[in-house]
């Protein structure tokens, strides 16, 4: 059964190399539409990987917020001279910073994802940019702002 699939998608595969070799015009429609399939695509990765950062830096703030509040704690038992508790909430404290640590880890590996979708977006917009058609290009042009300006204010924000 899987070679008479084989043999049918190959068949396929070159009746249709065949009607793009004789009508070119239906192959760079074809191209077009492709690119443009993958555009919207990148457009939803790049929405989903702003939403994921987005979350990661509240994560942040409020792991920086609960390590605050036990620095606080430890520093109240050292004074009461409760070193043990003390020593506890430190190891507590550790633990924290080990989660922050891999959360800005993780921040890191989005924001090099959202570069990557970036580049790629950027790359078909240059090769769309080449063909007839001005109001695709004005929106891969305008997304492509859309996308620096909410990179520069995510920059912005961690570095607060």
């Amino acid at each position: 059964m899987s070679n008479w699939l084989e043999e049918l998608e190959a068949r396929l595969d070159q009746q249709l190399e065949g009607f793009l070799r004789t009508n070119p015009q239906q192959e760079e429609l074809l191209r077009g539409q492709a690119a443009r399939d993958r555009q919207r695509q990148l457009l939803a990765e790049r929405v989903r990987l702003r939403q994921q950062a987005e979350e990661q830096r509240k994560q942040l703030l409020k792991l920086a917020e609960e390590i605050r509040q036990w620095q606080g704690r430890i520093s109240r038992a050292r004074t009461a001279g409760a070193g043990e508790l003390a020593g506890r909430a430190e190891a507590h404290v550790a633990g924290l910073m080990d989660q922050g640590r891999q959360r800005w880890q993780a921040l890191t590996d989005l924001g090099q994802r959202f570069a990557s979708v970036e580049q790629e977006l950027a790359e078909l917009t240059s090769q769309r940019s080449s063909g007839p058609a001005a109001t695709p290009d004005l929106e891969a042009d305008w997304a492509r702002f859309e996308a620096q300006q909410e990179l520069q204010e995510l920059k912005r924000r961690h570095q607060r």
